[in-house]
């Protein structure tokens, strides 16, 4: 078979300084088409190619001594258990761990603080901090991991995050400067290190202060315990860095537990970034991995108050009993219609699969096994093995979020076919690996509820702003899977769940829910039959008032936000309203405009 290439010999000298890092002889690195641990003791590390360029291989190195660190030095059990519930508030916690992890290695050994600057540089290279033009648009789990591993290392950031971190440096520093400080006094003892971050998430208004008796259990978080944990723990670990569906869908119920009578302020809405028009601190109030800040939109919106606005897991609103039933009404209806929805939606869905299609280089020198080829190989020992490559694909991790207008002129067919369209488009997508969120938007009350009576209470001041009580409904979280959602979207069915619309604070709450997300294409698409609609706010405000900030929110998001927008409007012309509209005059029709409009979305960028 000849003498090892110069490729293979550098593999072998990576494994084995990995193995004296981790401590352990059984870590194996392995050249793919991205770096990361697979689970076990494999370390998957970019591969130099055969030139082995001295940047190539410092990166490659980088990833190997990442992986052999973090099984060294890591106890994924404690980290599980002390991680917060909320998703983004996690990718956080995990960004810190992972600059502790890293620290310990770049403090005692010199080469491996300039492989893992390396390895650094290329990963800020292909994060969002690098294309950030606003705060708004700096995800913070990359912020807060570069400014962690500044206080652990003294290492300065790379100079492509520079400008982006500087966005939201002050503000971090104002409000969790001590907590940064004080994460290099543990160092050496991830118990108190997860403590320690905890204490920042909170400070940072990212996680909810917990009670002790749920924080995680003692299972030996010291160094000890993290090197000798062995090979249970290692496979533990890339779940760590994945949650299971089944975690995510009880995270999101123990964090938004709370029904139709909480008062629910705006801060507290989960992913939102606050109401129109409040007033109070106008300074920007990051998320976890969250962009920062509100529109500033022109103007003399507002809300008289929101203490009476609500966002409801759709479960919340009635009872399992009644959601069952709603949701067999909804599937009878479906047998109507479903065919042909479910014809569109496969077309659809055969779109998307050819853009996503996997394609291979292969007869390469190095990359996955090319078992095909085995057999020339066999036949004449003296071919050398073959390897293939997986070309990257131009289709962008993306989420698509419907929001579903549920006022009262919706209801009879048009809910219907809204929500069995939803119904469908969320099985198409999720098959196709595309987030999917589902939501709703309505009011608590006809004519306004509890703030019209809060503004005559107070003497009927002119001009109160927005008087009824908002009422936002997740039917289905874009981590959630389907199979737990699709009782949720028989709510809409609900006789008086459907009153009045208020459109644009409803597209300003989907927005900054979307804004939070991590993937790389945001997708906001509306269902509406008219213009927003509140009595009491219109008789106290104007008639134009609400449609005046809804041309406000949507011109803001079409030409400052990432978020693409349309909308299908049903028996109204929205296309007045949105760049991006079709108008439909039947409710039948909205299964294929749905599907059209999102087939044309996903060609024009896909």
């Amino acid at each position: 078979m000849g003498e090892p290439s110069s490729l293979d010999q550098f593999r072998r000298v990576l494994a084995g300084a990995a193995r004296a890092i981790a401590h352990d002889g059984e870590v194996e690195v392995a050249f793919a088409s991205e770096s990361g641990a697979t689970g076990g003791k494999l370390a998957r590390v970019v591969s130099p190619g055969p030139s082995l360029s001295p940047k190539l291989v410092a990166e490659a190195r980088g990833a190997a001594d990442a992986v052999a660190l973090r099984l060294r030095h890591h106890n994924s059990a404690l980290h599980h258990g002390a991680a917060p519930l909320d998703v983004d508030a996690r990718a956080v916690f995990d960004a810190l761990e992972t600059a502790r992890v890293e620290a310990l290695g770049a403090r005692t050994m010199p080469g491996v603080r300039a492989n893992l600057a390396e390895l650094t540089e290329a990963r800020v290279r292909a994060d969002a901090i690098t294309r950030a033009r606003t705060a708004e648009e700096v995800p913070l789990a990359t912020a807060l991991g570069l400014l962690a591993r500044e206080r652990l290392t003294q290492a300065p950031p790379p100079r492509a995050a520079e400008p982006g971190l500087g966005l939201v440096r002050d503000w971090i520093e104002e409000r969790a400067g001590t907590d940064l400080d004080a994460l290099g006094l543990a160092l050496d003892d991830q118990t108190a290190f997860a403590a320690l971050a905890r204490k920042l998430l909170e400070d940072l208004e990212l996680a909810a202060a917990e009670d002790p008796s749920d924080e995680a259990p003692d299972v030996g978080g010291d160094e000890e315990e993290g090197e000798d944990s062995g090979q249970d723990e290692a496979d533990q670990d890339t779940e760590d860095q994945s949650p299971s569906a089944g975690e995510m869908e009880m995270r999101a119920e123990q964090t938004d537990e709370g029904g139709e009578d909480q008062d629910i302020s705006a801060d507290d809405m989960d992913g939102d970034e606050g109401q129109p028009g409040e007033e109070g601190d106008e300074s920007a109030q990051p998320r976890a991995n969250r962009r920062v800040g509100e529109p500033e939109l022109a103007g003399d919106y507002k809300a008289f108050t929101t203490r009476f606005d609500e966002v409801v897991e759709a479960h919340d609103l009635c009872d399992e009993e009644e959601l069952a039933r709603l949701r067999a009404y909804l599937d009878g209806q479906m047998g109507q219609v479903s065919g042909v929805v479910t014809r569109l939606a496969n077309r659809l869905q055969r779109r998307l699969m050819a853009q996503q299609a996997r394609s291979w280089d292969f007869d390469q020198e190095e990359g996955l096994l090319d078992a095909a080829r085995l057999a020339r190989v066999v036949v004449s020992p003296g071919h050398s093995l073959s390897y293939k490559v997986e070309r990257d694909t131009e289709f962008k991790d993306t989420v698509v979020s419907l929001l579903i207008d549920n006022s009262g002129s919706m209801r009879g067919r048009p809910i219907s076919i809204a929500a069995m369209s939803a119904d469908i488009l969320a099985r198409t997508l999720e098959r196709c690996g595309v987030a999917t969120e589902i939501l709703g938007f309505t009011t608590r009350a006809w004519k306004g509820g509890q703030s019209r009576e809060a503004w005559l209470g107070d003497g009927r001041a002119p001009n109160p702003g927005r008087l009824n009580d908002l009422r936002h409904i997740i039917y289905k979280r874009a981590d959630e899977p389907y199979r737990h959602a699709r009782r949720n979207l028989g709510l809409m069915m609900r006789e008086g769940l459907l009153k009045e619309n208020i459109d644009g604070e409803a597209l300003l709450w989907a927005h900054g829910r979307l804004i939070a997300r991590p993937e790389e294409r945001r997708i906001l698409m509306i269902i509406s039959d008219g213009a927003p609609v509140d009595d009491s706010t219109a008789s106290a405000n104007g008639g134009a008032y609400l449609e005046k900030h809804l041309r406000q929110v949507i011109g803001w998001i079409e030409s400052r936000s990432p978020v693409e927008l349309a909308a299908i409007g049903i028996g109204h012309d929205v296309t007045r309203y949105y760049r991006r509209a079709v108008t439909i005059m039947d409710a039948e029709q909205l299964g294929g405009a749905l599907v059209d409009q999102l087939a044309g979305l996903f060609e024009v960028k896909g």
